[in-house]
């Protein structure tokens, strides 16, 4: 019994494995050729969707849609992660909360309403009068016995004695007119040349006369004042030799001076010759003085992209001095039409040759992509857009800046990083015009820095900080009145880098720091006029990831504060500031 049972249950087991072997790959249902249809649409949707790139592990800012070399250090291509988001190449995603610390705002782009009258505010300085410049010069070979004029900004009258010359050909011309005088009745000619020939150095009738009557010879010569003026150079000393023509000093007529401004390229148009200008000085804010232009350069200065215009202005008073920083406003009819793509000014981001702003691409969702544009004039605190943008396309207007730091970190294209290969030997650069006070404080501040980065040059982190510390502390000082948003941006994440720096005690970190410092304070100390000595502007390539990055120094040689000893000489000299 016990044997029957066991072999019906061997039998029974058998049976059930020998079915699922034979009909268990039929259990799963038949895909319908509808099914498979819908399976093909997918894949190829999705390759629709993900199109590959291709990127260089040692430059992430490489994309390239095909497998290959790199252009900058000829390795071998790699296939570019997928964004999880779906986000195209150059697209970048911020979260509502960051937008929000940073204050990011969008505006959708609109016409122009009508024709209006802006005052267009203009940054400048006082200028000599080239106009009223003498030079006066030696009127013949000699030594410089004495020079009356002690310094350069000495007041002298027109007829007042400049110097005294010992002049040989003058003392020979002087024997021969004694020669002559005895002669003038048999030969008067001769006479008469010799008269004319001590006119041509400048001798009066008077001293010629007394040398003919006295019948000695004068060794010394004067020079006397043509015009009157004040000094503006002293161009030889006593005891020079000079040549007949030479100049000795050069005289300015600083009853009427130049007031001399930069303005912009797409601005040019604006401006005509006798144009009324209101013209304010730091030294006198409370006076107005009335101008017109009377000159236009007829010459686009190509480094900083501006044409200077220049009014005349009456200084018999003396208020104005050359050097004086000043201001001026002219009412400008709007050139552009009603009916011109308009966008606000703050949203604009200058790299010298390039316009850029921030699009967002997704109605929905916080995402940016950057986009060259080209401007046409500026009127009051809009640009006319030529081309680049579309009626209804929703740009950044406030907080341009953050939003293309955050696509650099992501090493997204970006104002810094927009096609590096053809970009390496270019600083960050904007056109801005900064008021004198910022200037004053931002010149105080430079020498701070210039002490921080050699301590990062000698890699002596508590220096680094300690600098730091005195840089901010020199930044917040600044008085913020007259700055725009897109300057006060920059001044907010230099004095945010800097504490950064001084708080952190680790070099590495500081070295990071002082990348983003440069990348904010380098486009603010290209805009500062009158530094007491010239900065240069380097980079090294190597740093920021192979990314390159920028710093200041005061001397040509190359000392890289990224790596101290390790690549003291890495680097170059991209441009200066004077």
């Amino acid at each position: 019994m016990n044997k029957n049972v066991l072999y019906i249950g061997i039998a029974v087991i058998a049976g059930l494995l020998a079915g699922y072997l034979i009909f268990g790959g039929a259990t799963e249902p038949s895909k319908t050729s509808t099914d498979i249809s819908n399976i093909s649409n997918e894949h190829e949707h999705e390759g629709e969707s993900m199109s590959q790139m291709w990127t260089c592990s040692m430059h992430p800012q490489i994309m390239q849609p095909e497998p290959g070399e790199c252009p900058i250090c000829g390795m071998e291509l790699v296939p570019a992660e997928t964004s999880a988001d779906g986000l195209a190449m150059n697209e970048i995603k911020m979260t509502k909360n960051a937008m929000a610390l940073a204050n990011v705002q969008t505006v959708k782009v609109g016409y122009t309403s009508s024709d209006r009258e802006n005052d267009v505010s203009l940054s400048g300085k006082i200028k000599m009068n080239e106009e009223a410049n003498a030079i006066q010069a030696s009127y013949f070979d000699g030594r410089i016995e004495r020079l009356n004029i002690d310094y350069v900004g000495q007041e002298v009258k027109k007829g007042q004695l400049l110097a005294t010359i010992y002049a040989p050909n003058l003392v020979a011309a002087q024997q021969e007119l004694i020669t002559a005088a005895s002669l003038k009745e048999t030969q008067p000619e001769l006479y008469k040349a010799v008269r004319n020939k001590l006119q041509l150095w400048k001798l009066t009738e008077r001293q010629i006369n007394s040398i003919e009557d006295t019948g000695k010879v004068l060794e010394n010569f004067p020079i006397y004042a043509t015009v009157s003026g004040t000094v503006a150079e002293k161009l030889a000393s006593e005891g020079d030799y000079v040549k007949q023509g030479q100049p000795i000093l050069k005289v300015s007529n600083l009853n009427s001076v130049w007031a001399e401004f930069d303005v912009y390229e797409n601005q040019i148009s604006q401006f005509k010759i006798g144009q009324s200008i209101k013209i304010i000085s730091n030294a006198y804010p409370n006076k107005v003085f009335d101008a017109s232009v009377s000159f236009i350069d007829p010459v686009l200065n190509t480094r900083t992209r501006t044409v200077a215009i220049r009014a005349v202005l009456q200084n018999n008073e003396r208020l104005f001095k050359p050097g004086m920083f000043v201001s001026g406003k002219i009412k400008s009819p709007a050139t552009s039409p009603s009916g011109q793509l308009s966008i606000p000014a703050t949203a604009v981001m200058w790299t010298g040759e390039r316009s850029l702003v921030y699009i967002k691409t997704n109605p929905n969702e916080p995402v940016f992509e950057m986009r060259e544009i080209t401007l046409g004039n500026r009127n009051g605190d809009d640009f006319t857009v030529v081309s680049g943008l579309e009626i209804g396309d929703e740009i950044v207007s406030n907080g341009t800046f953050t939003v293309d730091a955050a696509a650099q970190l992501q090493g997204k294209k970006s104002m810094m990083n927009k096609d590096r290969m053809n970009t390496v030997a270019e600083a960050p650069m904007m056109i801005i015009v900064l008021p004198q006070a910022f200037q004053v404080s931002f010149r105080a501040a430079i020498d701070h820095y210039i002490d921080m980065k050699d301590a990062f040059v000698e890699s002596n982190s508590k220096q680094v900080s300690a600098y730091a510390k005195s840089t901010s502390q020199k930044l917040k000082t600044i008085n913020l009145d007259g700055l725009g948003k897109i300057e006060k941006a920059h001044l907010t994440k230099c004095i945010e880098m800097l504490n950064a720096i001084g708080d952190n005690p680790n070099l590495e970190n500081q070295r990071a720091y002082f990348v983003m410092l440069n990348e904010n304070f380098v486009p603010l100390a290209k805009n500062i006029d009158g530094l007491n000595e010239r900065l240069y502007i380097k980079k090294c390539p190597m740093a920021n990831n192979n990314k390159g990055a920028f710093w200041l120094s005061n001397q040509k040689e190359i000392r890289n504060p990224y790596y101290g000893e390790q690549m003291m000489t890495c680097g170059s000299i991209i441009d200066s500031i004077q």
